[in-house]
């Protein structure tokens, strides 16, 4: 359809410039405009060769991996959805309408690797900086979690259970004959260990066990006798190794492993009635005192006590925003420090006697404040993917808790701004309503 003479033709949502047609109060666009995309393009460009394939833009791949964790989605969600999205094309720089996904799902990961942990404490950092002053407070609250490992509950007899399947698979791609594949009596245990917990059948169930170990143990004796001959024992030999550590684990043994493909994977117990014990790591998260602005996260590849976490989340609150923390409000499992490098840690305790009514006030509402970061790691788990960590190994630990940081951080920049685009609407509403009653 065209406009009178004289006039521009009028804009197609296919058209030339898409960013004309959306509206420039959303605050997705609003965000876009303030994020330094120019320092993620020079701090990452070290990481391309310029040989082969042309790279993807940094900007679209930095866009991608911030909306896919402020959405709440997968890689392969993500991809879809910005096909269908005008306003996430727009956030990451696009200014024509694509009717085509910008990149492959696995080019997320690929640039995961390329740019690291250090990339994302690039990112994080950009996140804390848009807050400008009100993330500077000398006040925080520190607390940690569990940020669960994308494995299943791991019991022994999954473990024997996959260590055969994955002795069977590997003879059959070398074609290696074996005697026998037990993948009948496997069924057959598998059955029997549903009722390890009924009385009457636990005996039952041990015995399934045991035999599960045992047709393990001749499946791995029967490739490590014929692999020679196909020149394949000693690539194999670590992971045969690490099965036969896993069959010989026993339930009050330390340093278990949960999960085959895991292997950094340990158990935490947090005391949750509905939860008892945990698989994944645990994480150190800090925030301000007043702005609940996240200013440390720390990934912790040991389940170590949790006043020896303090240390790492402090020192990441400094590199983080440049500033030291005054005092930290934790609560008493944190008991066994009461100051490190300066910073007094804070711990909810009977006052003292020498404490006057100012200073007991004090401490009671620091620490009743302490409680505001329960919810934020909430929300972190429910709305911004810690809650079911999906990517490998440790540095997937510390990539996933840095962008959830991120994504927290962002989405309260989000809100600050809708809170001022109300107060200067309502403004202006009342400003019109004078002049109509004048």
């Amino acid at each position: 359809m065209y406009s009178t003479a004289g006039k521009d033709q009028q804009l197609s949502f296919f058209g030339n410039d898409i960013l004309n047609q959306l509206d420039e109060a959303e605050p997705l666009l609003k965000l876009a405009s303030i994020i330094p995309w120019g320092d993620f393009e020079k701090a990452f460009k070290v990481h391309y060769s310029g040989l082969g394939a042309p790279a993807k833009p940094i900007r679209l791949m930095v866009g991608l991996l911030l909306l896919k964790q402020l959405e709440n989605l997968s890689d392969e969600t993500m991809v879809r959805q910005w096909k269908q999205n005008p306003y996430y094309q727009a956030f990451c720089g696009q200014n024509n309408f694509s009717l085509s996904e910008p990149c492959h799902s696995t080019e997320l990961v690929k640039f995961r690797k390329r740019i690291g942990k250090e990339g994302m404490e690039k990112i994080f950092q950009m996140s804390i900086g848009l807050h400008g002053k009100t993330a500077l407070e000398s006040n925080v609250n520190i607390d940690t979690t569990v940020q669960e490992k994308n494995i299943t509950y791991p019991t022994d007899a999954k473990l024997a259970i996959k260590i055969i399947n994955r002795v069977n698979k590997l003879a059959k791609e070398h074609g290696i004959q074996q005697r026998r594949t037990y993948v009948k009596e496997v069924k057959i245990c598998r059955l029997s260990i549903r009722h390890f917990r009924h009385i009457k059948k636990r005996g039952k169930a041990k015995k399934a066990l045991t035999r599960l170990r045992t047709i393990a143990h001749k499946q791995i004796r029967e490739l490590r006798r014929k692999l020679p001959g196909h020149f394949l024992f000693d690539h194999y030999q670590k992971d045969f190794l690490l099965y036969e550590r896993v069959l010989a684990q026993q339930p009050k043994d330390k340093n278990k492993i949960y999960s085959l493909h895991e292997q950094q994977v340990y158990c935490i117990g947090k005391g949750k009635d509905h939860k008892q014990y945990e698989y994944g790591n645990k994480v150190s998260i800090a925030t301000t005192a007043k702005s609940n602005i996240i200013v440390g996260v720390v990934s912790h590849d040991k389940n170590i006590h949790d006043n020896h976490t303090l240390p790492e989340v402090l020192n990441h609150i400094k590199t983080s925003r440049g500033k030291s923390v005054n005092e930290a409000v934790c609560d008493r499992g944190y008991r066994g420090k009461t100051q490190f490098n300066g910073t007094k840690i804070i711990l909810p305790k009977r006052p003292l006697k020498r404490d006057n009514r100012y200073q007991r006030d004090k401490k009671r509402k620091q620490c009743k404040r302490r409680a505001a970061i329960e919810p934020i790691i909430g929300h972190l788990k429910s709305d911004y993917r810690l809650s079911r960590n999906f990517l490998k190994g440790v540095i997937g630990d510390e990539i996933n808790v840095l962008m959830s940081a991120t994504a927290w951080n962002l989405k309260q920049w989000i809100i600050a701004f809708l809170c001022l685009l109300f107060v200067l609407y309502y403004r202006l509403f009342l400003i019109q309503t004078d002049i109509i009653f004048l």
